[in-house]
């Protein structure tokens, strides 16, 4: 084949060019290995670079062997030869021999470590740590003078567990923190600049989280104590108050986690809402109070859980239309549905019947009925404001006619002549759909 000097030319200058090109990428690899002799690995990782295929059989990992080959006979004035010898394969032996299997790739998977503090079980996770059986066996009480001692009460033992797992659990500091913020609390006389400052401290300090569960717990037991005694006391009053001011220092807090504690703190909030005999100087505030710390966790956690409030409502509903419960009770229950929302209260008095069910009962001269219409009143105030200058509903048109047999209907007679006297309060009560 021959070419003309031209093109020999022009070829030359070009593969010129591109040993020029793969030898400055080759040097660039030696200058990053930090070496000073080029080897085939850097031409083989230029030619990956420049896109160019490899030269096979050439590689740093797997030097080539050469051979020398002998001298031939029947040519006397060659020289010496140099072979690579080519790798002979027993395929029988590699048959034989037991295969080796490449390890798979190294992958990533998401599992859950915990879902509300509680450790799923599944393989990804380490096992849960087994309990002491030996804590939990039965121990022989030795005896004292051949008779056995008197056991201990039960509450005491309970309170004696309880300090172990406080100190097994929690640092010193939060131990001494703990014990000077319940004693600050309670009992209710002492220092009022304590309360105030202990009461700060929760709604502001950090690093109160190791702490939450063992203060919650002593809010329920608290309000168990106070409410368990059949005539309610002026003292049970103030500490029904204060507890319900640690529950609402404890929501106000943005450093604290209080979402797995939820079904603990709804507990003392209800029974201090629906409770039928609370101290008369205080019922309406501790119902309020009550309230109050209702709606503000149900609009910081309502969302997270969509479920809770219509259970919540159910359960207010329940204690409102059930004649068989106390006085108490029922204006708990609506107190509560102020705390719940508008929503709440609309269904649970007007399409729910509560306030047709409470107007029927109040017909007659019974007064002790009074707390339960001031409820239903500050509800309904709820809802729509008063008027400022109110006017009653005119009988002689026939839209106010037909507008005040709905009220009767839903609220009953008995409300209805309370709001008849205010048609902006009454038409507001009902909503856009009954005018």
């Amino acid at each position: 084949m021959t070419i003309s000097d031209a093109v020999a030319s022009s070829l030359a200058s070009d593969v010129e060019y591109r040993l020029h090109q793969v030898i400055e990428e080759a040097a660039r690899f030696m200058r990053h290995g930090r070496r000073t002799t080029m080897t085939t690995s850097d031409i083989e990782q230029a030619f990956r670079v420049l896109n160019i295929e490899p030269l096979y059989g050439h590689s740093a990992h797997n030097p080539v062997s050469f051979r020398r080959a002998p001298p031939f006979s029947n040519m006397p004035s060659a020289g010496t030869v140099y072979f690579v010898e080519d790798e002979e394969i027993d395929f029988d032996r590699v048959l034989r021999e037991e295969k080796i299997t490449m390890q798979p790739g190294v992958n990533y998977t998401a599992h859950w470590l915990a879902v509300e503090g509680v450790q799923p079980l599944i393989p990804e996770n380490p096992p849960a740590i087994p309990r002491d059986t030996d804590a939990d066996a039965p121990k022989t009480i030795p005896l004292l003078n051949g008779v056995q001692p008197a056991a201990k009460k039960p509450q005491l033992q309970q309170q004696q567990q309880q300090q172990q797992l406080v100190k097994q659990v929690l640092s010193r500091e939060l131990q001494l923190y703990y014990s000077r913020l319940t004693t600050a609390l309670l009992p209710p006389s002492s220092d009022f600049a304590k309360r105030t400052a202990a009461l700060s401290s929760l709604k502001h300090d950090a690093g109160l989280q190791a702490l939450l569960p063992y203060l919650i717990k002593w809010v329920g037991e608290g309000v168990v104590n106070a409410l368990k005694d059949n005539v309610p006391s002026e003292s049970n009053g103030q500490v029904l108050e204060v507890l319900l001011d640690v529950i609402s220092s404890l929501m106000e807090n943005k450093t604290l986690f209080v979402e797995p504690y939820l079904h603990q703190i709804l507990p003392p909030i209800l029974s201090t809402l629906l409770h039928s005999s609370l101290p008369i100087t205080h019922a309406i505030h501790l119902r309020t109070i009550a309230s109050q710390t209702l709606s503000r966790l149900l609009t910081q956690h309502s969302t997270t859980y969509p479920s809770l409030s219509p259970r919540i409502m159910k359960t207010l509903l329940l204690a409102l239309v059930s004649q068989s419960k106390s006085i108490g009770t029922r204006e708990g229950a609506i107190r509560g549905l102020m705390g719940v929302g508008k929503e709440a209260i609309r269904k649970g008095l007007i399409e729910g019947g509560g306030a047709k069910i409470v107007g029927s009962e109040c017909n007659g001269p019974d007064a002790s009925y009074s707390p339960l219409v001031k409820a239903i009143m500050d509800a309904f105030a709820v809802l729509h404001p008063h008027s400022d200058m109110p006017e009653g509903l005119d009988l002689s048109k026939e839209s106010d006619i037909i507008f005040s047999q709905k009220l009767r209907a839903k609220l009953g007679d008995f409300f209805a002549n309370k709001l008849a006297g205010d048609a902006v309060w009454a038409k507001g009560v009902m909503g856009p759909d009954d005018i």
